[in-house]
């Protein structure tokens, strides 16, 4: 068959290429400690949008360093608690239509879908600017070389604050909580699932933000990774600082931080896929110690997945 990246036998053992800090575990321990301590209220206002029988808001919290954030809220009507799911969306999107989430409803969960902060959706990104900042956000902070001032540490605490909040809503089920999304949604799943260790079971679909040397090796620094081409060509075009930069990135590669993860996985993946190389992706998978399986598609890229979501909600309805 055609090949983009490692045969397939091979990139079940890959173990990735970009560091990982000394101190990662304990930096995220303290900034999970921040996040837990701003706590779980939110406020919820009604929708424009409502339908017979699920009742449909828009939710708001206060996220580390002050940001306002935004999710949409399905609720169907119930007279017991119900499973529940955490959405996030792709890069530079916003939380989809609340009629894409009524399927979720209908099946019986309660469903959350997160606004990223200050891309197309309400979430505010406070680091200079409110709104639409489109681009740029996974080097956002790197040249601080800090990484508690990388813009995605706190996307990363946004989707586990938001998943707090949803296990203390009274029409939930706490131990019935799972969370979804393609590429940076697959991202975010796997950094919910890692930050929240009580999450149940998680389906990311060829996730983004894993193993940014390989993508770099590969020359795949272009599409979502461009801005790591970017960063290099405008600030360190002599790769000086290389090592510096790529272990600072650690921090927010999630193959460093998926032995945190202890929710069943279901993961779906294209061999083909040339934004987010398959490469990268085991190398996170294969550091998961959960209960865990993957989902092959030989001949597809970076894409819609056949039959992937209807797999993913037979798998979340197990719950």
């Amino acid at each position: 068959m055609p090949m983009l990246d490692m045969p397939l036998h091979e990139l079940k053992q890959y173990q990735g290429r970009n560091p990982r800090p000394g101190d990662i575990d304990a930096f995220w321990d303290a900034s999970i400690a921040e996040m837990e301590a701003l706590g779980t209220a939110c406020e919820l206002v009604k929708a424009g949008f409502q339908v017979p029988n699920v009742a449909c808001y828009d939710l708001y919290f206060t996220g580390v360093e002050g940001a306002r954030i935004h999710a949409k809220l399905c609720i169907p009507r119930a007279d017991k608690p119900l499973p529940a799911v955490c959405h996030f969306h792709g890069y530079t999107g916003r939380a989809p239509d609340f009629s894409w989430m009524l399927s979720w409803a209908a099946a019986g969960f309660v469903i959350a879908a997160m606004d990223c902060r200050g891309q197309g959706g309400e979430s505010e990104d406070v680091g200079g600017v409110k709104g639409n900042t489109y681009c740029g956000h996974f080097i956002r902070g790197l040249a601080e070389g800090k990484p508690e001032k990388l813009l995605f540490r706190h996307i990363f605490l946004d989707t586990a604050q938001l998943a707090r909040i949803v296990m203390t809503l009274p029409e939930v089920d706490a131990g019935r909580v799972g969370a979804f999304g393609g590429s940076q949604g697959g991202a975010l799943t796997l950094a919910c699932a890692a930050l929240t260790p009580n999450l149940n079971r998680i389906a990311p679909t060829h996730p983004f933000l894993c193993d940014y040397q390989r993508v770099w090796e590969m020359d795949l620094a272009r599409d979502a990774y461009q801005e790591l081409k970017d960063y290099f060509r405008h600030y360190d075009p002599c790769h000086e600082r290389e090592a510096e930069l790529f272990t600072l990135l650690g921090y927010i590669d999630n193959q460093h931080l998926a032995h945190r993860i202890r929710a069943k996985t279901l993961w779906f993946t294209g061999l083909m896929d040339n934004i987010c190389p398959p490469s990268s992706q085991f190398a996170a998978y294969n550091k998961l110690t959960c209960e865990k399986d993957v989902v092959i598609y030989p001949d597809f890229g970076h894409e819609n997945l056949p039959y992937s979501g209807d797999k993913a909600m037979q798998f979340m309805l197990e719950m």
